[in-house]
């Protein structure tokens, strides 16, 4: 039953149609194909499941985690890939600290999270990269809106996101109630809603949805 599925499922792929899911790639006995597929992403959960561990106890990503990461993720990918490999794990490790940077600067994003979507970027590419960072602005956003309406400060946190986003577009440093030194600021634990962003990503990718 799964060989003809499969080679139903390649037709139509080979005419543009729907992708051949992972859990049918796998039972077919079409697993030579999974490593180039899912190796990046094992690792990546990996690392982001550690780092959200961490960070949830902690609140902070240890160095030895993130550049264990970026190592793996530039490993994996030279291996599978060989030179594109290396090139795209480099260039995604490049995106993610680059995209992030500024954020950095004004002290509303840690150096662990800076460094942790560096290292996932080593893993992934910058283009599963960008869609995991897009995952994780939901999965923080809604987070936040938990810990605003748990602790009833809508108001104050709806200015320090204008203080932050005035400070970003003007290129200054935004006044101290809003940076992270700021002890009385409600912080997320990115790793954690970064760590999750990628065992959902991770979970439709197996599925064969993206």
């Amino acid at each position: 039953m799964w060989p003809r599925k499969a080679l139903k499922y390649r037709k139509r792929n080979a005419r543009g149609g729907a992708r051949l899911p992972a859990a049918i790639t796998l039972q077919s006995g079409l697993w030579i194909f999974a490593p180039r597929i899912f190796g990046p992403w094992i690792f990546a959960a990996l690392v982001a499941l550690g780092a959200g561990i961490i960070d949830w106890r902690e609140r902070r990503i240890p160095n030895w985690l993130t550049v264990s990461g970026f190592a793996a993720g530039v490993a994996v990918n030279t291996i599978l890939l060989q030179w594109p490999g290396l090139g795209a794990a480099l260039l995604g490790t490049v995106v993610g600290l680059g995209l992030l940077l500024p954020f950095v600067w004004v002290r509303s994003l840690g150096a662990g999270d800076w460094k942790l979507a560096g290292a996932l970027g080593a893993c992934l590419g910058w283009r599963q990269l960008l869609l995991v960072l897009l995952v994780t602005i939901f999965v923080e956003g809604a987070m936040a809106l938990a810990v605003v309406i748990y602790k009833r400060r809508l108001r104050q946190t709806l200015r320090n996101i204008v203080h932050i986003l005035a400070a970003l577009f003007s290129l200054r440093m935004p006044g101290f109630e809003v940076s992270l030194d700021n002890p009385e600021s409600i912080k997320i634990p990115r790793g954690v809603a970064m760590s999750v962003a990628v065992l959902l990503c991770c979970i439709l990718k197996f599925l064969g949805k993206l």
